[in-house]
């Protein structure tokens, strides 16, 4: 039997910053992002479910935003700004991402492949998978709107543009789960521990 090198090269997650184009107050790993993900994609689906009645497997959610970014670890990460510049550019980068998530998935024991393989590759597995998707795609999102608020409370201007675009994307969503959050729990953000304290 060889040697497994998934989790440890998942682990290299925390060295790879997030935002390299921005000037940041706070410094943020895709490590730290993931978490994040996963803890805003559970929230929406719960959201979902408890407010307006749906069935989202918040589990599933969180396992797949652990993921959705694991191939930086080879790629690093790209900002937006750069990827999205053009649609070449845009396609190559997608490219470059397929082959580390396969690079990635070669390293998980043939025993767990099936498991790992969906999470590693982004690959929904059927028509449930595909919603929770749109899940994660948001919690990553709000994510970003998240660090936009914190840099902009700690006097950052930088995050001024990125919050407006940001705002506009999560409207564009259409989806009831992200408006609830950002009415209920965003605002809390903006506020100093003392505030959150009172």
């Amino acid at each position: 039997m060889t040697d497994s090198h998934f989790t440890a090269y998942m682990y290299r997650l925390r060295y790879i910053e997030r935002w390299s184009l921005m000037r940041n107050t706070t410094r943020e790993t895709v490590a730290e992002h993931s978490y994040h993900v996963a803890l805003l994609a559970h929230l929406l689906c719960e959201i979902g479910n408890a407010v307006f009645g749906k069935s989202l497997r918040a589990d599933r959610a969180a396992a797949m935003a652990l993921f959705h970014d694991a191939t930086e670890v080879f790629t690093g990460d790209i900002p937006t700004p750069v990827k999205h510049h053009n649609p070449k550019m845009l396609a190559n980068f997608r490219e470059i991402e397929a082959m580390a998530a396969e690079r990635l998935l070669g390293m998980v024991p043939e025993p767990l492949q099936g498991v790992y393989g969906p999470l590693v590759l982004g690959e929904p597995a059927n028509a449930e998978e595909a919603g929770l998707r749109s899940m994660v795609k948001a919690a990553d999102l709000l994510d970003a709107y998240m660090k936009c608020l914190s840099e902009l409370s700690s006097g950052n201007r930088e995050f001024a543009v990125a919050k407006g675009q940001t705002e506009h994307k999560l409207a564009a969503l259409g989806m009831p789960e992200v408006d609830w959050f950002l009415a209920e729990m965003a605002p809390s953000f903006s506020k100093t521990l003392d505030e959150l304290s009172e």
